[in-house]
């Protein structure tokens, strides 16, 4: 009888420290989640103050963001011209 009394006390025991193991791997996950959503709501936000001052000063920026503007305007003007392209294909 004892050597059953073992057996489930054992069985017992690493139940408990799975289901421990199972609780803590989801909080770990829940926590790493929320940085996560912290780390895209600051990149947002970053995107957000660039297009900012890019409305403020892309034509005149501060000489560390001269090369950043100007590869603005470059992207803008290629999409302009690669979309009046399309439209010609189209004949529209």
């Amino acid at each position: 009888m004892e050597l059953f009394d073992r057996i489930g006390e054992t069985i017992s025991t690493k139940g408990r420290e799975v289901t421990d193991k199972a609780k803590e791997l989801a909080e770990v996950t829940n926590l790493k989640s929320q940085i996560h959503t912290c780390e895209e709501l600051i990149k947002k936000r970053y995107i957000e103050i660039g297009k900012i001052y890019y409305e403020k000063h892309g034509t005149q920026p501060e000489e560390e963001y001269e090369d950043a503007c100007r590869d603005i305007e470059n992207a803008q003007k290629s999409i302009a011209d690669t979309e009046a392209r399309i439209k010609a294909i189209k004949g529209i």
